[in-house]
């Protein structure tokens, strides 16, 4: 009697535990779910830091650009007034420009006291000049007018420099015009490939 009651309770659980399985399973799915959908929102969450962040660097960069490039145009023209400058200076000899009196003098200093106020502005909002005299030649930053036969010099170095080349953080404003070195020993300062074009050998 014993065994015959206890048959049905026994195949009762079973039926429960089997009933259960569905629903157990279906919790499993849902924290599967939830779990993947955590891991792919973290993973939006993180590429958008990651976009803000350059978008932020970005902006900060193009900022800073803007504020030392904006004054490259009106920094050319002031080269072009400092070149008049200096070209006033030079239709003077030199002696009468170091034995100069009176009101000549006066007008000597006045121009050069001009001419180094306007490179110290020019300095002042990042303006430099470019290395020339004794430097490779760079296609980049000198503009070849013509070529000096110089055995002693090391072919495609600078050797005279006609106009001043001026930059402005990395940007050329304006290329060293110069004249480069020809018949020299080819070594460290040989000139780049392509130097030759632009120059101007009847000059």
């Amino acid at each position: 009697m014993m065994s015959d009651d206890t048959q049905p309770n026994d195949e009762t659980r079973a039926d429960e535990a089997e009933a259960a399985s569905p629903a157990e399973l279906s919790e499993d799915n849902g924290v599967e779910a939830l779990t993947a959908e955590n891991a792919e929102l973290r993973d939006r969450l993180l590429r958008t830091v990651a976009e803000m962040e350059n978008l932020r660097k970005r902006t900060e960069r193009e900022i800073s650009d803007t504020r030392t490039y904006a004054i490259a145009g009106f920094a050319r023209d002031m080269l072009t007034a400092t070149d008049s400058l200096a070209r006033a200076l030079m239709v003077l000899p030199a002696e009468t420009r170091e034995t100069a009196e009176g009101t000549l003098k006066s007008l000597i200093d006045g121009i050069q006291m001009t001419e180094r106020e306007m490179q110290r502005l020019l300095a002042k909002h990042g303006v430099t000049p470019i290395e020339a005299e004794g430097q490779k030649f760079d296609p980049h930053r000198h503009q070849a007018m013509f070529e000096v036969p110089d055995p002693s010099r090391p072919e495609g170095t600078v050797v005279q420099v006609v106009q001043a080349g001026f930059a402005i953080g990395d940007r050329v404003l304006r290329p060293a015009m110069v004249g480069v070195a020809k018949g020299g020993p080819r070594g460290g300062a040989e000139a780049p490939a392509g130097s030759q074009e632009g120059v101007d050998k009847n000059a």
